[in-house]
């Protein structure tokens, strides 16, 4: 289990990725009102610098605007030194991601690439960086942004590369949790459902608009539920999940899945006979 997560006064400096916008938006509102100094990283400076003046306007925070592409290496390499460089950084929400509503053979391939460089690489570099300053000095806070999409295929809705990436952020967050066992570090893994996003509209708005208002969740209630997951200390936290019990049935099964796979002998199925 891990610890619960102090977000009360002044405990360095977060960076928030996706930050001009939605959950990270939210996310740097939420970490700055608990007293931390913000980075804002995202590709659009004019609302970086609106979002960072509201900030310290309302907050005795700094709120600092870091301009970088994503699913670029040059903007990625930016991040990394900022996070490296920065003895004050402890906290990481590698938020930023995006998705489009096609099946394979429609997505075009620049889309395909763009999107694993943005939701796979970054996230997997700018984490790297994290937990090689947050393990040498025995503390620091990762989030990693998942979806509940990342489980199974989503009947109706064709998001293959996008479902595939948060398959990736969830078993790559679930590794890095036993990597900082004992160290004093945190690597939270989020799995939001469905959450109303300026996203939907890079996504394809109008084909997620027909959702029923039952299981689309706010930004704020989906924000303000990770931040009390954090408290709690939960290490995955699915803000519209009731019974947890079934995120922990899917890890056993996992479990014995995984060893069940590993075995000198062809299975009997198949009739190889020795």
């Amino acid at each position: 289990m891990l610890k619960e997560t102090d977000l009360s006064g002044n405990l360095g400096t977060a960076i928030v990725t996706g930050a001009s916008s939605g959950i990270g938006k939210l996310f740097a509102d939420r970490l700055a009102a608990r007293g931390y100094d913000v980075v804002l990283v995202a590709r659009r400076e004019d609302r970086l610098r609106a979002i960072a003046a509201d900030l310290e306007g309302r907050f005795p925070v700094r709120a600092e605007v870091l301009v970088a592409d994503l699913s670029d290496p040059a903007g990625v390499a930016a991040v990394s030194e900022r996070i490296t460089g920065d003895p004050s950084v402890s906290f990481l929400v590698n938020n930023a991601g995006y998705s489009t509503i096609k099946t394979l053979v429609e997505t075009p391939d620049d889309v395909i690439a763009n999107m694993i460089a943005l939701n796979v690489t970054a996230l997997t570099t700018l984490s790297k960086a994290a937990l090689v300053r947050f393990t040498e000095k025995g503390a620091g806070t990762l989030i990693n942004i998942g979806s509940g999409a990342g489980f199974a295929p989503f009947p109706g809705i064709g998001i293959p590369v996008y479902a595939s990436t948060k398959a990736y952020v969830y078993l790559l967050t679930k590794y890095l949790q036993n990597e900082v066992e004992g160290t004093g570090v945190n690597v939270r893994l989020v799995l939001p459902g469905a959450v109303v996003s300026e996203g939907w509209d890079v996504a394809g708005g109008a084909e997620l608009e027909p959702l029923p208002d039952a299981i689309v969740m706010t930004t704020e209630d989906c924000v303000d539920s990770v931040m009390a997951g954090l408290e709690q200390g939960e290490p995955v936290i699915a803000p519209s999940l009731a019974d947890t019990s079934l995120l922990e049935a899917y890890d056993g099964a996992s479990g014995t899945l995984l060893q069940s796979m590993f075995n000198a002998e062809p299975a009997a199925r198949y009739g190889l006979r020795k």
